[in-house]
């Protein structure tokens, strides 16, 4: 079937794990983009691979009652919230369905039920941290070509899916508080004002570079700006004026970027005004989150989410807790006062940095941690060393465990595992290696990002007897 060939009445029956609509043309499963289960469409091909079509919507004859009107202009271009066309309650159940296929599916171990999905306490301003890119060249929509009009070209937003040279310029984004939206658009318009040079992605020229905005449920304000060029008089040119224009601003910084990426994990973050850090709190406890932290960018959904992990843990006091992938030590802290000791173990040594001053913030003094690369960490020569966990809590990234840490899960034969996954499919697979040793007892998903095909999900594992 030919690009450009248009197909009519296409029913929508499923919708794919990344959150494309699913129908059939003659026996052929069709990709469809912006589609909802339910609507009948005709649909445009975009592309042709050997099992399957990948299409467009180009006219809705049937709408679907799961289906609503998108709440944010940008819907359709920007590549975050491909599901806010479709409704909460309805996204919640598909996100379930993709959990049990996929554990079921790639696992191949009997399962029970899923408990029902935890959805998320807010729909809209839920992220705790955004990235935005300044373009010289932006991204102009269909209608703003069609007017014929000239426009301002500079843009500070997000990547069009697909294209790295191409940014979408964002006049409100429904993920963060206003005040991000206020903070960014007065920046926006600062520069232009002042002809400060937008960054050229292909050309690797210009100067203002990336936005991140950080906020917190304690109040506190962080924004780390990256800049191309050591221009100091162009530097606190822009930084004074977001340190004067918005007082609330708890934690100023900055990082020149000369390299060919946005990365800035290996290179010094200056602070220009303020802290170094910004606080998050969860029950009693308090998080110190520096700019190159991990932290879950749902806050109040985290708190829920180690909850559960808490709660399938069934801590007593008397345990040796290991909590692999532990990142800034979060969950390790959370869980420090239900347990006799807990050794976080994490790849990356500013994390492990942040965990031990969290524990030091909080007073507890049951924890340990150690930073390096988990299959070589979790080795028997450690474990001997630190002893043998009675329970272990794992987050690894969304790739999963290496299959060598999930061997030695396997050979360790513990009394339960609690595995948080923000990815199902590779969460399936590691199960399937494990499943020699443990049996799978309590299955919780997760919607940590409301309008997304992302799904949390959170597993106990039992000893086998």
């Amino acid at each position: 079937m030919k690009k450009g060939t248009i197909l009519e009445n296409v029913e929508i029956t499923s919708i794919s794990s990344d959150g494309k609509g699913v129908g059939r043309v003659d026996g052929q499963v069709v990709f469809i983009k912006d589609s909802v289960p339910g609507d009948v469409v005709d649909i445009r091909v975009i592309g042709r691979k050997k099992k399957f079509l990948q299409a467009i919507p180009e006219k809705i004859k049937a709408r679907s009652n799961k289906r609503v009107e998108p709440f944010c202009e940008h819907f359709g271009l920007c590549g975050g919230c491909k599901w806010q066309h479709m409704r909460y309650e309805s996204q919640l159940k598909f996100k379930q369905e993709h959990v049990l296929e996929n554990l079921r599916k790639l696992s191949g171990l009997q399962l029970p039920d899923p408990r029902p999905i935890l959805g998320s306490q807010k729909e809209t301003y839920y992220r705790n941290k955004l990235e935005y890119t300044f373009s010289n060249f932006r991204w102009l929509t269909k209608a703003e070509i069609d007017s014929g009009d000239e426009h301002v070209r500079t843009g500070l937003g997000f990547h069009i899916p697909g294209r790295f040279d191409k940014i979408l310029n964002i006049n409100t984004c429904f993920l963060q508080s206003d005040s991000s939206n206020e903070i960014r658009l007065a920046l926006k318009k600062f520069a232009d004002d002042h002809g400060i040079e937008f960054f050229d992605l292909k050309n690797q020229t210009g100067f203002l570079r990336n936005l991140i905005i950080r906020t917190s449920t304690t109040g506190d304000l962080m924004i780390i700006v990256q800049v191309f060029q050591n221009d100091p008089e162009k530097i606190n040119l822009v930084m004074g004026f977001l340190r004067d224009t918005f007082p609330a601003i708890s934690s100023l910084m900055y990082v020149v970027n000369e390299k060919g990426n946005d990365s800035f994990y290996d290179l010094q973050v200056k602070l220009f005004d303020g802290k170094d850090h910004i606080l998050e709190q969860m029950d009693d406890l308090k998080f110190k989150i520096g700019p190159k932290s991990f932290y879950q960018t749902n806050s109040t959904q985290a708190h829920e989410l180690y909850k559960i992990a808490a709660d399938f843990a069934d801590l007593r006091g008397d345990e040796l807790v290991y909590d692999l992938y532990t990142g800034t030590g979060t969950i390790a802290n959370f869980v420090a006062r239900d347990a006799k000791k807990v050794i976080g173990i994490e790849s990356v040594k500013e994390a492990i940095e942040d965990a031990m001053l969290n524990s030091e913030l909080n007073g507890i003094t049951n924890t340990e941690f150690f930073a390096g690369d988990m299959k070589d960490m979790l080795a028997n020569e450690f474990i001997n060393q630190h002893g043998k966990p009675d329970v272990i809590i794992t987050d690894p990234p969304r790739a999963g465990m290496h299959p060598r840490v999930t061997q030695v899960l396997t050979d360790l034969k513990v009394d339960r595992i609690v595995y948080v996954s923000c990815n199902p499919a590779t969460q399936a697979r590691d199960l399937q290696i494990m499943g020699e040793s443990y049996e799978v007892k309590k299955i919780q998903p997760v919607d940590m990002f409301p309008h997304t095909q992302h799904v949390e999900c959170v597993i106990l594992l039992e000893l086998r007897t």
